[in-house]
């Protein structure tokens, strides 16, 4: 099963693969001028590398640890932001949902439609999801085995990425896969690893989660080498001021010089050149 994405300048999936593709932004939408900020510079790096690059950012982070923390500024604004990023740089966007009933709405804006690791097995969510005829990019749950995203699949109707982003491993760490990474690759989807997520340490800071960034890139070196078709990556120009999951997030002027180093990994690997 292959997810098509007519979007695509450089990375495709009709067997002539070119390269990977990155999904990169922030976790949340802070602001439209951080937004804008952001996807500026990574659509420069789009077209400087010839790598498709997909900006991410929540409208609304509805699994926050804390009740107390910032989830965004909503559907209708978030979509006008999102909406705006896509006019003014062209890159295609993707934003998180957690109601079946956003799902419409959404995809008038999104290009993909992403599924939180915590909701990758809600029937209804899914399903609404693969009505819009949107790409639907399903985190795989840190609580599941990775042959069981099958299920999740076929919810979710063909137009399917599947995405590891850690596993649980005892309290307040995760642990990456790279079997099971591979396991997923093997049910057909385009499988996508979250750098960031991965090293992310669910509520280790009290109210909120930590995060070991330095771990990041590493292991996007290591899935570039196993095999992965996409990466994603939380970035952000100012980490230790993001409004959302600051410890796991890359400096933005970090991804920006990385990005070239994992393009030509994956060409050695994959002998695309």
């Amino acid at each position: 099963m292959k997810a098509s994405a007519s979007f695509f300048k450089y990375a495709r999936d009709d067997g002539k693969r070119v390269g990977p593709f990155f999904i990169a932004g922030p976790c949340v939408i802070e602001s439209e001028k951080l937004c804008l900020r952001i996807a500026e510079r990574l659509a420069r790096l789009s077209d400087a590398c010839e790598v498709d690059i997909i900006f991410k950012a929540s409208y609304d982070k509805a699994n926050r640890t804390s009740a107390d923390s910032f989830r965004g500024p909503g559907i209708e604004k978030g979509l006008a932001i999102l909406a705006k990023v896509k006019q003014t740089t062209g890159l295609p966007v993707l934003t998180d949902i957690h109601a079946a009933h956003d799902a419409r709405a959404v995809s008038q804006v999104a290009d993909v439609l992403q599924i939180p690791a915590f909701l990758c097995r809600q029937t209804d969510l899914l399903r609404a999801a693969a009505k819009t005829g949107r790409i639907v990019n399903i985190k795989k749950g840190q609580f599941m085995a990775p042959q069981d995203m099958r299920f999740a699949m076929k919810k979710a109707g063909k137009s399917v990425w599947l995405t590891e982003r850690g596993t649980f491993f005892g309290y307040n760490r995760l642990v990456v896969d790279f079997a099971g990474m591979l396991a997923m690759k093997e049910l057909g989807p385009p499988a996508v690893f979250d750098a960031t997520h991965s090293v992310q340490m669910p509520g280790a800071e009290g109210g909120s989660s930590g995060g070991m960034r330095r771990f990041a890139i590493p292991l996007a070196r290591a899935a570039i080498a196993a095999g992965v078709d996409g990466l994603f990556c939380e970035v952000h120009p100012d980490p230790a001021r993001a409004l959302c999951d600051g410890p796991n997030s890359l400096y933005l002027r970090d991804f920006e010089r990385e990005a070239p180093r994992l393009l030509e990994l994956y060409h050695l690997v994959n002998h695309t050149r």
